[in-house]
């Protein structure tokens, strides 16, 4: 966003708190029964704003000056939020100081047998609700909403109904800042900026309190309706039943949530493509059609939002995921600070790994990196996988690719050098010394990135040789990082899978895969020059 386009979203929300003042309390008072259109322009530009900041926890985007309502708050109030609760959490937050009604999923329940109600294989359903009423504290609903939504609440089959959100178009109308984001290997983003090519950029949180931003691909992983994967926007409500206070506050009453039926932007095209409805079990055969063309589902997203075409200028594409993973690794790095700054490094080796070492909860949840560190490894294999792709369709002419010169390997090789030269890895060792180190070197080091916080720091970026000598891990936590390779080599984020492995089960071969997938784009394009 622009000086002047961020000055007119800050602007725009000006004038809407000076027509509704935010109150320097905690008590909730709410003075309209629905959202109007104008409260829902409203939330995204809140929400944009937020995004565009470049704030770093949550705790920092609410008291920036992105924030028109921070003045309001409680002083030394802390603001936290993870991934699954970021959603209900600004939600909430903007509800309270608009004077909106707002209602939750209290607790969901599983259909089915499920080791972790989190990633419930045939997904859940609505268990119990709670509304947000005139006299209410904001401030405990806030902590209550921490305690209470997790990425197992957003797990719901779209048709079931009684959540909080429902499956939008698949257009620009309907996804939009503050959008929600759905991936059912756990994690959670909202959207903050749809790009006119198409391209979606998001906010998201973690359990250290960090926020970050990336682009929509790959890493969000499509799965069968029941897991209830994908995009999300919050269900209209009412408050209904409620009596006007002589200060203009409704009191009482209840809040009711439209049905998919009154939903006018309500649809299943995400799940079951825009061609002949499959069923349930037969979803991944669903067909993404665009003038007659079928489509790849993430191709058809970006077309979709683009306004029905698919360009890429593949020497741009190509800058922006380079440095799109830069940004990646910088968040990376903050979160192994987080976590060394606790000590965590210095306590001993635990006798097993997590049931789960993808879900989990506590230290291991906190300050541990395999799902951020399985994204980052699927957002290279990306750069690699899209330099093949878009060559090839050059070399077939087809029109999707704007490219006017002679030799795309060579420019997007170009390109990749000038985005890579840009990106620096900083790190202290143990013994206090720096190690910098490029793009190129972080790739060619990415799959001995250690997520195991008990690790030392040189082994959390892949030391070795010299680099590695200050490491003061002992013997067993150096057999612990060896073993973890199969591990550390592998994508798949596998929620439901047993891991809780001891090291003489690691060393045996059990968990993970013996080779990483090549996410070399540099090699690759320097193959293809001249071809």
């Amino acid at each position: 966003m622009t000086k002047r386009a961020w000055g007119l979203a800050a602007a725009s929300l000006s004038l809407l708190l000076f027509a509704f003042p935010t109150r320097a309390n905690d008590t909730m008072r709410i003075m309209s029964d629905g959202w109007s259109a104008a409260d829902e322009r409203g939330y995204g530009e809140f929400i944009t704003a937020i995004g565009e900041s470049g704030c770093r926890t949550v705790a920092q985007c609410i008291a920036s000056p992105a924030n028109p309502f921070r003045a309001s708050d409680p002083p030394r109030f802390a603001f936290r939020a993870d991934c699954a609760d970021l959603p209900y959490f600004l939600r909430f937050y903007y509800a309270w100081k608009r004077g909106l009604p707002f209602t939750y999923v209290q607790s969901v329940s599983p259909r089915g047998r499920t080791r972790d109600i989190r990633y419930s294989p045939r997904g859940n359903q609505v268990a119990s609700r709670r509304d947000v009423l005139t006299g209410d504290n904001a401030l405990r609903l806030i902590n209550h909403l921490r305690d209470h939504i997790s990425s197992a609440t957003f797990r719901i089959h779209p048709e079931l109904g009684g959540d909080d959100l429902y499956s939008p178009a698949l257009d620009a109308r309907s996804i939009r800042p503050g959008t929600t984001i759905y991936d059912p290997n756990g994690h959670l983003a909202v959207i903050y900026k749809v790009k006119r090519d198409g391209r979606i950029r998001y906010i998201d949180a973690h359990p250290d309190n960090t926020l970050t931003r990336g682009t929509y691909d790959l890493r969000f992983v499509r799965a069968s309706p029941g897991m209830g994967s994908g995009f999300k926007n919050w269900r209209p409500v009412k408050l209904v039943g409620a009596t006007r206070a002589p200060d203009g506050a409704l009191v009482g009453g209840r809040i009711v949530l439209a049905s998919n039926a009154q939903i006018s932007d309500f649809s299943l095209v995400q799940y079951f493509g825009n061609g002949p409805r499959p069923a349930d079990a037969q979803w991944k055969s669903g067909a993404f059609l665009l003038n007659g063309q079928r489509m790849d589902y993430y191709d058809f997203v970006r077309a979709s939002l683009s306004g029905g075409r698919l360009r890429f200028n593949p020497v741009q594409e190509i800058a922006d995921l380079v440095l799109s993973n830069c940004a990646d690794l910088s968040y990376r790095a903050g979160a192994i600070d987080i976590s060394l700054a606790a000590g965590i490094q210095n306590r001993p080796q635990p006798s097993r790994l997590p049931p789960n070492i993808y879900g989990t909860e506590g230290d291991w949840e906190t300050y541990s990196t395999p799902s951020r560190d399985a994204r980052l490894k699927t957002a290279f294999k990306e750069v690699r996988d899209n330099a093949e792709r878009f060559l090839t369709l050059w070399r077939a002419k087809d029109p999707q690719i704007v490219y006017n010169g002679f030799d795309l390997a060579n420019d997007m090789l170009d390109t990749y050098d000038r985005a890579a030269a840009r990106c620096t890895v900083i790190y202290k060792r143990t013994d206090g010394s720096q190690v910098r180190f490029g793009y190129e070197e972080a790739r060619r080091r990415l799959f001995r990135f250690s997520f195991d916080p008990y690790h030392c720091v040189e082994r959390r970026w892949g030391a070795d040789n010299n680099e590695a000598a200050t490491c003061r891990d002992n013997m067993v936590k150096r057999h612990w990082y060896d073993a973890q390779q199969r591990l550390r080599n592998q994508l798949d984020r596998s929620y439901e899978a047993k891991m809780d492995f001891t090291l003489v089960e690691l060393e045996e071969g059990r968990g993970g895969v013996a080779q990483a997938p090549d996410v070399d784009a540099r090699a690759y394009l320097m193959a293809q020059r001249g071809r």
